[in-house]
Protein backbone atom coordinates (compact mmCIF):
# COMPACT_ATOMS: atom_id res chain seq x y z
CA UNK A 1 0.00 0.00 0.00
CA UNK A 2 1.37 3.39 -1.04
CA UNK A 3 2.28 5.84 1.70
CA UNK A 4 -0.40 8.49 1.22
CA UNK A 5 -1.94 11.12 3.45
CA UNK A 6 -5.26 10.17 5.02
CA UNK A 7 -8.10 12.69 4.79
CA UNK A 8 -6.06 15.52 3.20
CA UNK A 9 -8.75 18.20 3.51
CA UNK A 10 -9.38 17.49 7.19
CA UNK A 11 -5.62 17.55 7.75
CA UNK A 12 -5.39 20.89 5.95
CA UNK A 13 -8.10 22.29 8.23
CA UNK A 14 -6.11 21.25 11.29
CA UNK A 15 -2.82 22.66 9.95
CA UNK A 16 -4.46 26.00 9.09
CA UNK A 17 -5.94 26.29 12.60
CA UNK A 18 -3.00 24.99 14.63
CA UNK A 19 0.24 25.89 12.84
CA UNK A 20 2.02 28.84 11.28
CA UNK A 21 2.75 26.97 8.04
CA UNK A 22 2.23 28.86 4.78
CA UNK A 23 -0.61 28.10 2.41
CA UNK A 24 1.87 26.72 -0.13
CA UNK A 25 3.40 24.34 2.44
CA UNK A 26 0.01 23.03 3.53
CA UNK A 27 -1.14 22.72 -0.09
CA UNK A 28 1.97 20.76 -1.04
CA UNK A 29 1.67 18.42 1.95
CA UNK A 30 -2.06 17.82 1.49
CA UNK A 31 -2.01 17.69 -2.33
CA UNK A 32 -4.33 20.67 -2.61
CA UNK A 33 -4.20 23.92 -4.54
CA UNK A 34 -2.97 26.95 -2.53
CA UNK A 35 -6.24 28.71 -3.33
CA UNK A 36 -8.13 25.83 -1.71
CA UNK A 37 -6.07 26.25 1.45
CA UNK A 38 -6.71 30.01 1.38
CA UNK A 39 -10.46 29.34 1.04
CA UNK A 40 -10.26 27.05 4.08
CA UNK A 41 -8.50 29.78 6.07
CA UNK A 42 -11.11 32.34 4.98
CA UNK A 43 -13.95 30.03 5.98
CA UNK A 44 -15.21 29.75 2.39
CA UNK A 45 -14.42 26.04 2.04
CA UNK A 46 -14.45 22.84 4.09
CA UNK A 47 -17.16 24.17 6.35
CA UNK A 48 -18.34 21.46 8.72
CA UNK A 49 -15.18 19.40 8.25
CA UNK A 50 -13.52 18.60 11.53
CA UNK A 51 -9.75 18.99 11.48
CA UNK A 52 -7.65 15.85 11.85
CA UNK A 53 -4.33 16.00 13.73
CA UNK A 54 -1.66 14.35 11.51
CA UNK A 55 0.64 14.03 14.55
CA UNK A 56 -1.82 11.79 16.37
CA UNK A 57 -2.27 9.63 13.26
CA UNK A 58 1.51 9.32 12.96
CA UNK A 59 1.69 10.96 9.53
CA UNK A 60 3.61 14.05 10.67
CA UNK A 61 5.93 14.86 13.56
CA UNK A 62 6.11 17.96 15.74
CA UNK A 63 9.72 18.39 14.64
CA UNK A 64 8.70 18.40 10.99
CA UNK A 65 6.07 21.07 11.63
CA UNK A 66 8.62 23.19 13.51
CA UNK A 67 11.08 22.98 10.60
CA UNK A 68 8.37 24.16 8.21
CA UNK A 69 7.37 27.05 10.45
CA UNK A 70 11.00 28.26 10.61
CA UNK A 71 11.64 27.95 6.86
CA UNK A 72 8.87 28.98 4.47
CA UNK A 73 10.57 27.15 1.59
CA UNK A 74 10.75 23.85 3.47
CA UNK A 75 8.57 21.05 2.14
CA UNK A 76 6.97 18.82 4.75
CA UNK A 77 7.68 15.11 4.49
CA UNK A 78 5.17 12.43 5.29
CA UNK A 79 6.30 10.13 8.09
CA UNK A 80 6.92 6.48 7.29
CA UNK A 81 4.09 4.33 8.64
CA UNK A 82 5.04 2.11 11.54
CA UNK A 83 2.71 -0.64 10.44
CA UNK A 84 2.33 -1.79 6.85
CA UNK A 85 -1.25 -2.67 6.05
CA UNK A 86 -1.62 -4.95 3.03
CA UNK A 87 -3.86 -3.62 0.32
CA UNK A 88 -7.12 -5.51 0.38
CA UNK A 89 -8.98 -6.50 -2.75
CA UNK A 90 -12.30 -4.88 -3.29
CA UNK A 91 -15.28 -7.06 -2.48
CA UNK A 92 -18.90 -6.35 -3.10
CA UNK A 93 -20.35 -3.45 -5.09
CA UNK A 94 -18.13 -0.65 -6.34
CA UNK A 95 -18.28 2.58 -4.32
CA UNK A 96 -19.92 5.35 -6.31
CA UNK A 97 -19.40 9.04 -5.42
CA UNK A 98 -22.48 10.95 -4.33
CA UNK A 99 -22.25 13.23 -7.37
CA UNK A 100 -22.67 10.26 -9.73
CA UNK A 101 -25.20 8.15 -7.87
CA UNK A 102 -28.10 9.85 -9.62
CA UNK A 103 -26.75 8.50 -12.93
CA UNK A 104 -26.73 4.86 -11.83
CA UNK A 105 -30.34 4.05 -12.89
CA UNK A 106 -29.61 5.34 -16.41
CA UNK A 107 -26.45 3.24 -16.55
CA UNK A 108 -28.31 0.16 -15.31
CA UNK A 109 -30.96 0.62 -18.00
CA UNK A 110 -28.21 0.89 -20.65
CA UNK A 111 -26.57 -2.32 -19.44
CA UNK A 112 -29.87 -4.21 -19.29
CA UNK A 113 -30.75 -3.21 -22.85
CA UNK A 114 -27.35 -3.49 -24.52
CA UNK A 115 -25.92 -6.45 -22.59
CA UNK A 116 -28.79 -8.72 -21.55
CA UNK A 117 -26.26 -11.50 -21.00
CA UNK A 118 -24.89 -9.74 -17.91
CA UNK A 119 -26.03 -11.13 -14.57
CA UNK A 120 -27.33 -8.89 -11.80
CA UNK A 121 -24.18 -9.52 -9.76
CA UNK A 122 -22.03 -8.31 -12.65
CA UNK A 123 -24.07 -5.13 -13.12
CA UNK A 124 -23.84 -4.56 -9.38
CA UNK A 125 -20.04 -4.80 -9.53
CA UNK A 126 -19.83 -2.40 -12.47
CA UNK A 127 -21.96 0.48 -11.20
CA UNK A 128 -22.20 -0.19 -7.46
CA UNK A 129 -25.88 -0.89 -7.01
CA UNK A 130 -28.16 -3.51 -5.49
CA UNK A 131 -29.92 -6.45 -7.12
CA UNK A 132 -33.33 -5.12 -6.08
CA UNK A 133 -32.70 -1.86 -7.95
CA UNK A 134 -31.60 -3.76 -11.05
CA UNK A 135 -34.73 -5.91 -10.90
CA UNK A 136 -36.96 -2.85 -10.56
CA UNK A 137 -35.38 -1.19 -13.59
CA UNK A 138 -35.44 -4.41 -15.61
CA UNK A 139 -39.18 -4.86 -14.93
CA UNK A 140 -39.93 -1.12 -15.34
CA UNK A 141 -41.07 -0.88 -11.70
CA UNK A 142 -38.53 1.75 -10.65
CA UNK A 143 -40.07 4.87 -9.12
CA UNK A 144 -38.47 7.02 -11.83
CA UNK A 145 -38.82 4.53 -14.70
CA UNK A 146 -40.67 7.00 -16.95
CA UNK A 147 -37.75 9.47 -16.89
CA UNK A 148 -34.84 7.05 -17.22
CA UNK A 149 -32.60 7.39 -20.29
CA UNK A 150 -30.09 4.65 -21.22
CA UNK A 151 -26.56 6.03 -20.77
CA UNK A 152 -23.21 4.29 -21.15
CA UNK A 153 -21.68 3.75 -17.67
CA UNK A 154 -18.20 4.25 -19.14
CA UNK A 155 -19.18 7.69 -20.44
CA UNK A 156 -20.71 8.51 -17.04
CA UNK A 157 -17.47 7.51 -15.31
CA UNK A 158 -19.11 4.76 -13.25
CA UNK A 159 -16.78 2.06 -14.58
CA UNK A 160 -13.91 1.65 -17.02
CA UNK A 161 -14.17 0.20 -20.50
CA UNK A 162 -11.76 -2.56 -19.46
CA UNK A 163 -14.02 -3.62 -16.56
CA UNK A 164 -17.10 -3.59 -18.81
CA UNK A 165 -15.40 -5.64 -21.53
CA UNK A 166 -14.18 -8.13 -18.94
CA UNK A 167 -17.66 -8.68 -17.48
CA UNK A 168 -19.20 -9.02 -20.95
CA UNK A 169 -16.55 -11.54 -21.90
CA UNK A 170 -17.23 -13.56 -18.76
CA UNK A 171 -20.97 -13.51 -19.37
CA UNK A 172 -20.55 -14.62 -22.99
CA UNK A 173 -18.55 -17.74 -22.18
CA UNK A 174 -20.38 -20.91 -23.12
CA UNK A 175 -23.19 -19.05 -24.90
CA UNK A 176 -24.06 -20.01 -28.46
CA UNK A 177 -23.59 -17.38 -31.11
CA UNK A 178 -26.93 -15.82 -32.14
CA UNK A 179 -28.45 -17.27 -35.30
CA UNK A 180 -28.57 -14.84 -38.25
CA UNK A 181 -32.01 -13.52 -39.15
CA UNK A 182 -33.28 -12.51 -42.59
CA UNK A 183 -31.60 -13.10 -45.93
CA UNK A 184 -27.92 -13.82 -45.71
CA UNK A 185 -25.17 -14.68 -48.14
CA UNK A 186 -24.50 -18.31 -48.82
CA UNK A 187 -21.30 -19.72 -47.31
CA UNK A 188 -18.28 -19.80 -49.58
CA UNK A 189 -18.18 -23.61 -49.32
CA UNK A 190 -21.56 -23.75 -51.10
CA UNK A 191 -20.97 -21.04 -53.66
CA UNK A 192 -17.78 -22.69 -54.85
CA UNK A 193 -19.80 -25.71 -55.92
CA UNK A 194 -22.19 -23.66 -58.04
CA UNK A 195 -20.97 -23.41 -61.68
CA UNK A 196 -22.85 -22.02 -64.68
CA UNK A 197 -24.65 -24.62 -66.74
CA UNK A 198 -22.62 -25.80 -69.71
CA UNK A 199 -24.32 -26.61 -73.03
CA UNK A 200 -24.81 -30.32 -73.47
CA UNK A 201 -22.53 -31.80 -76.12
CA UNK A 202 -24.23 -33.31 -79.17
CA UNK A 203 -24.29 -37.03 -79.38
CA UNK A 204 -22.57 -38.57 -82.34
CA UNK A 205 -25.92 -39.98 -83.44
CA UNK A 206 -27.27 -36.48 -83.75
CA UNK A 207 -24.58 -35.36 -86.24
CA UNK A 208 -26.19 -33.92 -89.34
CA UNK A 209 -26.27 -36.24 -92.34
CA UNK A 210 -25.16 -34.24 -95.39
CA UNK A 211 -26.91 -36.56 -97.85
CA UNK A 212 -30.20 -36.24 -96.04
CA UNK A 213 -29.92 -32.44 -96.10
CA UNK A 214 -29.25 -32.33 -99.85
CA UNK A 215 -32.11 -34.75 -100.44
CA UNK A 216 -34.54 -32.46 -98.64
CA UNK A 217 -33.28 -29.42 -100.54
CA UNK A 218 -33.78 -31.26 -103.85
CA UNK A 219 -37.33 -32.26 -102.91
CA UNK A 220 -38.18 -28.65 -102.02
CA UNK A 221 -36.72 -27.42 -105.32
CA UNK A 222 -38.80 -29.92 -107.28
CA UNK A 223 -42.00 -28.75 -105.58
CA UNK A 224 -41.19 -25.15 -106.42
CA UNK A 225 -40.70 -26.03 -110.14
CA UNK A 226 -44.00 -27.92 -110.31
CA UNK A 227 -45.78 -24.95 -108.84
CA UNK A 228 -44.30 -22.58 -111.45
CA UNK A 229 -45.42 -24.81 -114.34
CA UNK A 230 -48.98 -24.79 -113.20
Amino acid sequence: MANTLLMPKATAVWLVDNTALSFDQIAQFCSLHPLEVKAIADGESAQGIKGMDPVITGQLTREEIARGEKDGDYRLKLSEPKVRVPESKRKGPRYTPLSKRQDRPNAILWLVRNHPELKDAQISRLVGTTKSTIEQIRERKHWNAANLVPMDPVTLGLCSQIDLDLEVQRASRGREAPQPTGDTLLPAALTERLTPEQPKPRDEDEELDANAVFAKLSALKSKDEDTDEE
